[in-house]
């Protein structure tokens, strides 16, 4: 093993300043983007023009900097800023209930599409860009999805969320068989994030607070969705990460899907008078769908779930900073890799930090290898040095175990 890491961040975001997205546009909507963006109004620090975070999604060269000197050799990138039409955002995004919305919509995700190919293209072999889709036209969502590939966005497909009540069919519809086997078809993961998931978000202090605790849980629906519907038996090289959700979670979860699918078998068992249907061609456990199918994207993971690292699938978890969120691990993500793996076999390490996402993203080891190298990489013996003092000013999640959050 080399003395360095090749570490990847799963869990980036970016995004173009919101006019700088007009290029990349449909000509014919620009003139009312000009309208709408002259209206718009920018609602979070992290992404407002003015702040001393919002650069930092689109100046490629700081970038760059700035995450090699925290350690990092490559990331995979989710949308952060505002492309046009989208006014919460694309990670909160309900899908559009009315042609018109969805025409727009479309119009900026695929603006959005067009940009990162280029914000990619910048770090060759450095980035893997995730691709805005919108799931209301499945043959349209296909579409695209066949040009983000052939254009080199290799993080594959932003999976939408589908709250209750949405306009469109629950992610468990057979309306989307053409999406997953497409993304199969073309080794284009599924990634899902919170927030689009969840009911919209309503502005006031006791929502915001129901929102922050319940997001993850609307998160993982997800994962039972896609393994109870079939769609992993159907495409078995099709691939599911959630990122950003946590790891801890996971182990209770498929313990309780199991738990459902062995009922459902059980024909006299009351639940399978109402599910029983639901596993007629599901030869195998939840679990083993799991170990499979899915990973998680493990965003500044803590010492306490990388303990339940057998419970879940060493070959299943991939570490995530979160650059540039103020509450990512940047600028200490070799302070918070100490941190959570200081204990941990660095076979397993060096499986959660790099060669999972080598897999499941397509980064080629070797040449991320070099670069671990030439910028100076955490190494092994840096690791395995256990964090004898949380950084000042430090308060990401990384560090909020019981101690260092009293600490704080």
């Amino acid at each position: 093993m080399s003395e360095h890491y090749a570490v990847i961040s799963v869990d980036g975001h970016c995004g173009a300043d919101l006019l700088d997205y007009r290029p990349y546009l449909d000509p014919a909507f620009r003139e009312e983007f000009d309208a709408w963006a002259a209206k718009f109004s920018l609602r979070y620090g992290d992404v407002v023009t003015s702040s001393e975070w919002a650069h930092r999604n689109w100046d490629s060269d700081l970038r760059l900097a700035e995450t090699s000197e925290d350690g990092v050799v490559a990331e995979v990138l989710y949308p952060n800023t505002y492309p046009p039409f989208i006014d919460m955002g694309p990670l909160s995004m309900q899908p559009p209930a009315t042609k018109a919305d969805y025409e727009r919509m479309w119009a900026g995700c695929r603006a959005h599409n067009r940009w990162l190919v280029d914000f990619c293209a910048a770090t060759p072999g450095r980035r893997a860009g995730i691709a805005l889709i919108l799931l209301n036209d499945p043959e349209q969502a296909v579409r695209e999805i066949r040009w983000a590939r052939a254009a080199g966005l290799t993080g594959g497909v932003l999976l939408p969320g589908i709250a209750p009540g949405a306009a469109i069919a629950p992610l468990h519809s057979a309306d989307y068989e053409p999406v997953w086997a497409v993304c199969e078809e073309l080794s284009m993961p599924l990634n899902h994030h919170p927030d689009s998931a969840a009911p919209p978000i309503v502005l006031e202090p006791r929502s915001l607070a129901m929102h922050i605790i319940e997001v993850k849980w609307f998160m993982h629906r997800a994962l039972w969705h896609l393994i109870f519907s079939g769609a992993f038996q159907r495409h078995p090289g099709l691939n599911l990460v959630l990122a950003e959700q946590g790891a801890d979670w996971i182990p209770g979860v498929l313990y309780t899907l199991d738990y459902y699918w062995e009922r459902f078998q059980l024909r006299a068992a009351q639940e399978a008078r109402f599910g029983g249907g639901g596993v007629d061609e599901l030869p195998l456990r939840p679990s083993e769908y799991w170990a499979r199918n899915c990973y998680t994207g493990a965003t500044f993971m803590r010492p306490a779930e990388v303990a339940q690292r057998e419970k879940i699938g060493v070959s299943q978890i991939m570490w995530g900073q979160d650059y540039p969120h103020p509450e990512a691990t940047f600028p200490w993500s070799r302070e918070a890799l100490r941190h959570t793996f200081s204990d941990v076999d660095p076979a397993e390490v060096l499986a959660m930090v790099s060669t999972n996402a080598c897999r499941v993203f397509g980064f080629d080891a070797t040449t991320l290898g070099q670069v671990a190298d030439e910028i100076g990489a955490p190494t092994v013996e840096e690791v395995r040095t256990p964090l004898d003092k949380i950084p000042d000013g430090a308060t990401c999640p990384a560090f909020a175990d019981a101690d260092s959050a009293r600490a704080w």
